[in-house]
């Protein structure tokens, strides 16, 4: 009859304490000790069966075993095999120890205090949104930005415990702060669920720190921003994340770029776009404009006859991007502006101007339209 789980029979968690695993066993027993169920041959099974569970469960290493690979976990017979290895088992589960060691968190043989521990954590990665100007992002700048860190409490003194007091070795792992499993002819060294890999337990923890030894806070840094950025770019800063704990290196502060929207210009790449609105009879006659870039201001010459729509490419005056290649341009699209508020001579002055004009030689763009125009609704004829 296949054996049940022993969290099962407990009625616990598999994360349950020590002491939640006390006090089922304790209830258990008082309902299916024998003395109490005489001659109760279930009720004695039952007993047994809480109590082989219980031990199992309360000895660090029968537990982590259990956890991973359930009944077959903490079978000894399990690593005989064929052939007589049994008598070797020792030896051989140590070479394989030493082979798969790294990969369940474990290293070798333990060394000293800290070697093969696991409760030295690298810190996380953190990201800074910054918001540039299109003028920091293509010339560069320095940002002064501030992020959390932690320093050592010095109430503790950085060791966690309580004043006047301080952590004591681990009894499980005996302050390895890895345990080792053994399944068949493999030896598994994992984190040691008592004392989570720290290899020291504090049983008074210090009041203002909580027993991690640091307490959060805020440093400034300055991140030089390089020339040329976009949104969307990321500037890696190594080691100036959240600090590690227990000695391991800390993460990577990562400066996110967001670049504000500009009130003349549009950046495409390396390019510039900006639209330049000309009055109609500079359009029709011709002239010089004075365009803003953001080296200066340039003078564009704008040729008669030039329609709405038409771009001008200014050679070399938009950016030079972080990621190299030379520098873009900044292109001018006209859009030629319809006059408003018009003054009563003004309106007579257009009529005549109208009356004036040469129907196809003067508009050759609207009358090509007019007679795209005619020959659709032709075709529409039955």
């Amino acid at each position: 009859m296949a054996k049940r789980d022993f969290y099962e029979v407990l009625g616990v968690s598999r994360n349950a304490s020590d002491e939640d695993l006390k006090k089922a066993y304790r209830r258990m027993a008082m309902k299916y000790h024998p003395d109490r169920n005489p001659d109760n041959k279930e009720a004695e099974e039952k007993f047994k069966e809480a109590k082989e569970a219980y031990d199992v469960l309360t000895d660090a290493r029968k537990r982590a075993a259990y956890d991973q690979f359930g009944h077959a976990g903490l079978d000894p017979s399990a690593g005989a095999g064929a052939g007589g290895f049994s008598a070797g088992a020792g030896n051989f589960s140590d070479i394989f120890g030493d082979i798969f060691g790294d990969i369940f968190g474990g290293g070798g043989g333990g060394g000293g205090r800290g070697g093969g521990r696991g409760g030295a954590h690298r810190g996380a990665d953190l990201r800074y949104n910054v918001e540039l100007s299109l003028e920091e992002a293509v010339f560069g700048t320095t940002v002064k930005i501030k992020v959390p860190t932690w320093t050592s409490c010095a109430e503790c003194g950085g060791n966690g415990a309580k004043k006047g007091t301080k952590p004591t070795a681990c009894n499980t792992c005996g302050g390895h702060g890895q345990v080792r499993m053994q399944q068949g002819f493999f030896s598994i060294q994992q984190t040691c669920p008592r004392c989570n890999g720290r290899g020291e337990i504090i049983a008074e923890p210090c009041a203002k720190c909580h027993g991690e030894g640091r307490i959060q806070d805020q440093k400034t840094l300055s991140a030089k921003i390089p020339a040329g950025v976009d949104t969307g770019d990321r500037i890696r800063l190594s080691g100036e994340g959240e600090p590690g704990s227990h000695g391991a290196p800390g993460g990577d502060l990562y400066v996110q770029i967001g670049v504000r929207d500009h009130p003349i210009f549009e950046r495409e790449g390396s390019d510039l776009h900006c639209d330049v609105p000309v009055n109609f009879v500079t359009a029709a006659l011709g002239g010089e404009l004075d365009v803003p870039t953001l080296d200066g201001r340039v003078r564009l010459k704008i040729p008669a006859e030039t329609q709405s729509g038409k771009v001008f490419r200014l050679r070399s005056k938009g950016v030079k991007s972080v990621r190299g290649g030379g520098v873009g341009d900044l292109l001018c699209r006209v859009v030629v502006e319809t006059p408003v508020n018009l003054t009563s001579v003004q309106k007579d002055l257009l009529r005549q101007f109208e009356t004036s004009m040469q129907n196809g030689k003067n508009n050759p763009q609207s009358k090509g339209w007019m007679d795209k125009v005619r020959n659709f609704f032709d075709e529409m004829k039955f």
